[in-house]
């Protein structure tokens, strides 16, 4: 058991082993699927970090040992009833996360979602909510590897640019400096909700729309702050500055910052023109880009920027506009609404002498690609015992992903004698290795994956800069001064 909280307080050390992109999970949709589909469809795509709306204990029970990092969240319903009473703060506790620990790896609590904004009224038992809770993990031994927090709206920011000047809402001065005086007596970090889809909106047409998007700007369009001379390239710098220093106001505090929800909706209605597929494909992509390259905004450079993408799924359900609708950048059956960027984090390369391996091809026509699945499992004699129900590569269970087994098995055993990876075009060779868990696909020189991702499809171009799959030997270091710590 010391061993396992030993390794949940390493994982919580992710914040020194460099950036990491989350996924907010909504569950306000009409086809919501399962815990353990839910799982699949995170480890298939290589999500490794992800904050609930909730706690949802059959989601936190499908999540242990999956390899991902899991914020949890008191509901705002919760808020006062937390904030009121230690007890209430203490028994959430136990059973939300002490339940689940180090099973299931809980590294942070968001205590409601935009109180300040949603419910004011709830302000006055905010800080009072996250102090009971933040005792409640004392007691339980908790409180190293588990951080207490609130996500914030840049809504109590009320003039952000330029980010020098911008200051928090002074009305909420003392709710404010209570948060900060917490999070800083607790290390733990600030969670910001900012969204340059609505910045860039608001502005009515004072930044260009790249500036929201990460797009290179021209020298005629760079946006400098008047007082500091920093050039932003992107509003979503601009904006996380914009917290800095709003923060810097109170005794020149510097906590860093985790952006818990940013994202772009991929569809809108009439009024809403550029809630577009290819809008919210370059935002996804160029954010993943620019908070793994490990840097800060530019008043504070050496803090990463960890990100949460909003959202996981389509919450068809939401009230509200049909953009509100439209953030998920998949589909509930594991499908990708568009090409996303971690769907090539953290994939492993291979030098494999066969030729690669062969897997489905990313929006490939499902009736061609059943088709080529049918023909392979039968006239193709590839063997598919491995992605039977309940068998080790049937999860999860789509046709990308069994299309993608049953075509590489058929591809290694008979490209020897001239057969090819093309399947009426619905295939492609890659040098990723597609083996995950203890599904080896055959070619794999790997005997265990462990925590890697499952690629249901072939990858569009060369792998990312993922973290690496193994523990650096500082970190090694780290785990066994802390064991003999014990001894």
């Amino acid at each position: 058991m010391l061993l396992g909280y030993l390794l949940l307080m390493l994982g919580s050390l992710s914040f020194t082993l460099g950036a990491f992109v989350g996924v907010n999970i909504g569950t306000d949709l009409s086809n919501l699927p399962s815990p353990e589909q839910v799982v699949a469809i995170l480890r298939s795509h290589r999500i490794t970090h992800v904050r609930l709306y909730d706690a949802d204990n059959h989601l936190l029970s499908a999540l242990s040992d999956a390899g991902i990092e899991v914020m949890v969240s008191v509901t705002n319903e919760d808020v006062l009833r937390i904030g009121q009473s230690s007890a209430a703060a203490a028994y959430w506790v136990k059973k939300n996360v002490a339940a689940f620990v180090p099973a299931t790896n809980i590294t942070a609590i968001a205590v409601g979602s935009e109180v300040l904004s949603t419910i004011p009224h709830a302000a006055r038992v905010l800080v009072p909510a996250m102090r009971n809770l933040h005792k409640a993990l004392v007691s339980s031994n908790l409180n190293y590897p588990i951080k207490v927090s609130t996500p914030i709206s840049m809504d109590i920011i009320p003039k952000p640019f330029p980010p020098s000047a911008a200051t928090f809402n002074a009305s909420w001065n003392s709710t404010i400096s209570g948060i900060l005086d917490f999070l800083k007596s607790t290390d733990s970090f600030f969670m910001l909700n900012a969204y340059p889809y609505y910045g860039y909106l608001q502005s009515n047409g004072i930044f260009p729309i790249k500036y929201a998007l990460f797009q290179r700007l021209t020298p005629v369009e760079q946006i400098v702050d008047p007082n500091t001379l920093f050039h932003y390239n992107s509003m979503f710098d601009a904006m996380v500055d914009a917290a800095y220093n709003s923060m810097s106001a109170y005794n020149n505090l510097v906590i860093p910052i985790v952006v818990t929800e940013t994202g772009w909706p991929w569809a809108g209605g009439a009024n809403e023109r550029d809630a577009t597929v290819e809008n919210a494909q370059t935002f996804s992509n160029n954010l993943i880009k620019r908070v793994l390259n490990d840097s800060g905004p530019p008043s504070q450079p050496t803090i990463p920027i960890n990100t949460y993408i909003y959202e996981l799924f389509n919450e068809d359900n939401k009230p509200g506009p049909l953009s509100e609708k439209s953030y998920g950048v998949y589909f509930s059956n594991g499908s990708s609404v568009y090409t996303f960027g971690t769907d090539t984090l953290g994939q492993t390369t291979v030098n494999n002498a066969s030729g690669g391996f062969c897997v489905a091809r990313k929006g490939a026509d499902t009736s061609s690609l059943q088709d080529g699945l049918n023909w392979a499992c039968g006239p193709g004699q590839a063997n598919c015992s491995a992605i039977q129900s309940g068998q080790a590569c049937y999860m999860p269970d789509t046709l990308e992903n069994h299309a993608s087994y049953a075509f590489n098995d058929y591809y290694q055993k008979m490209r020897s004698v001239g057969g090819t990876c093309d399947f009426s075009g619905t295939a492609v060779t890659t040098m990723v290795d597609p083996s995950y868990g203890s599904c080896i696909f055959t070619g794999s020189t790997n005997s265990s994956i462990g925590g890697t991702g499952m690629p249901a499809m072939g990858p569009d171009g060369p792998p990312g800069n993922g973290s690496p799959d193994h523990v650096p030997d500082i970190m090694f270091l780290v785990l066994v001064t802390v064991v003999l710590s014990f001894v």
